[in-house]
């Protein structure tokens, strides 16, 4: 069931939202919470049930682990102060061992399911192996509920979660706005919302925010995304070469896309919490305005951010040994991130480019060196552009392909054959009217070329979730233009490219 749907928009959201608030009426708060949770694991098993059990048992488990660890650490202090030393010793040792359990049971769970095939197929080519691939299908959202647990248990390892009950802790883990793609939400973020008895009655200021902000988020995916995966798509899956202007389109068409379509998913996320009273973490913060590959990954899908930062690159050691650790640290960070996205070799390059570039970024700061700002922005959205280039191919012939046109300068045809004019349906009667006007086979150009140019000019100036968010007040205006971005996202939600959001595939 996707946020864009009929079903989500106009009969499971709503069932959700007056189920919830009337058991809360009726001062069932535990029933609210139920109703909760049954409703976020209907919405999951509505895209196949046969993946229901697996994202029970993790539960289930994790959550038999990460009460074990709080109970452990209770009891670690009381060693500590009875000032037994090698009782306390061997206490620890048995967190620690807990814990690495526990890690390594999500690991084998995420890695079983999503990097099984992946590695059967690089013995096969490394050894000459004749495995058999099992074509094992991903279970929708399993690299985001998995992360969202390892932090629980590193959590509650430090003595950070409070005791909740089963069921908070299923809800914190299922709720539905941000089970399939997050944001990487940490309990401590979700869970006093939920017990807060301030959130128990409808706040009809976060209602008319929530919808503001799902109605923009609907409109950045049905409408922006979707027109740049119609161009996106053949570039990097059709063509078998690619011109100046097709190689380029094609990058942006897709750089553009993968912004919109995410950014769009996380508002309707955080829009549909809203609805709920429930404040989800801001994903996004005009990433393309970045100046630096450090400023774009503050910006850029924040909570993976702080997840990669607090677990995996603190845990390596940070920048607390030196500097050459400092680079490795980085390094294997970024190599670790551009895994998790995917099990490909693309996803690996990818993330070792950023890696990398953070290095660089690193040791241009430590020499000194400044750029003017404009420049600055030119080379990071650029290198930015060009490493989503590899995140989006399947193959590097594919990657190769898009890189060797963008280097084209001898060839600046502008033809656009290869994407006939019937893609553009999305336009309705603009379409038909410059095709009035004008050759068929230019309508793509105009229309990409627009489209590009209203791309730039949003993320240059347009504002984010976080501004209506903040406390500030939502005017008349702001609502009626609401209304008539989700009016339009659901009428041409029949017309759009796409059906799946891209971050459901990671």
């Amino acid at each position: 069931m996707l946020f864009s749907s009929y079903e989500f928009v106009f009969v499971f959201l709503p069932i959700m939202f007056l189920g919830y608030f009337y058991l809360i009426s009726k001062r069932l708060l535990v029933g609210s919470k139920v109703w909760l949770v049954a409703g976020s694991l209907f919405f999951y098993a509505w895209w196949d049930s046969v993946y229901l059990p697996i994202i029970l048992g993790s539960m289930f488990v994790n959550y038999a682990v990460g009460t074990g660890l709080g109970n452990f650490h209770g009891k670690a202090l009381r060693l500590a102060e009875s000032g037994s030393a090698r009782v306390h010793a061997n206490h620890q040792f048995s967190r620690k061992a807990i814990l690495t359990f526990g890690v390594l049971l999500n690991l084998a769970l995420l890695g079983y399911y999503k990097y099984t095939d992946f590695f059967i197929e690089n013995f096969n080519g490394m050894f000459g192996g004749s495995v058999p691939l099992l074509h094992i299908v991903l279970p929708l959202g399993i690299s985001f509920f998995t992360f969202q647990q390892i932090a629980y248990l590193v959590d509650s390892y430090h003595g950070k979660t409070k005791e909740y009950d089963l069921l908070n802790y299923m809800l914190f883990i299922t709720f539905f706005p941000q089970l399939i793609a997050g944001p990487i939400v940490h309990h401590k973020e979700l869970m006093p919302q939920f017990e807060s008895r301030w959130n128990l009655g409808k706040r009809y200021r976060n209602i008319a925010l929530g919808l503001l902000i799902f109605s923009i988020g609907l409109f950045k995916k049905v409408i922006i995304a979707d027109a740049f995966a119609g161009w996106a798509s053949p570039g990097f899956d059709v063509a078998e070469a690619l011109s100046l202007f097709q190689a380029w389109t094609t990058s942006l068409s897709y750089t553009f896309q993968l912004y919109f379509d995410f950014s769009g998913y996380a508002d309707m996320a955080i829009g549909a919490a809203l609805l709920f009273n429930i404040r989800l973490p801001i994903n996004f913060n005009s990433p393309y305005k970045a100046i630096s590959i450090q400023d774009f990954w503050r910006r850029w899908h924040m909570t993976l951010s702080s997840f990669l930062r607090d677990y995996v690159y603190i845990p390596l050691g940070g920048n607390r040994e030196g500097s050459t650790r400092t680079y490795v640290n980085l390094f294997a960070t970024f190599l670790i991130g551009g895994f998790w996205h995917g099990a490909s070799w693309m996803f690996i390059i990818w993330g070792a480019l950023h890696g990398a570039a953070l290095i660089v970024h690193r040791l241009w700061q430590q020499l000194g060196f400044r750029l003017w700002k404009w420049l600055a922005w030119l080379v990071t959205f650029n290198f930015i552009n060009i490493t989503w280039v590899f995140f989006r191919a399947k193959e590097m012939d594919d990657a190769l392909k898009v890189l060797a046109g963008m280097i084209a300068f001898e060839d600046v045809s502008i033809k656009m054959a290869s994407i006939p004019t019937k893609d553009l349906a999305w336009l309705g009667i603009m379409a038909d009217r410059l095709a009035t006007v004008m050759p068929a086979a230019a309508v793509p150009v105009v229309s990409q070329m627009a489209l590009i140019v209203c791309a730039f000019v949003l993320i240059s100036f347009g504002n984010t979730s976080q501004r209506y968010t903040s406390g500030r007040a939502v005017n008349a205006i702001e609502l009626f233009s609401a209304a008539i971005l989700s009016a339009l996202a659901i009428t041409f939600t029949l017309n759009s490219t796409s059906q799946v959001f891209l971050y459901f595939n990671f």
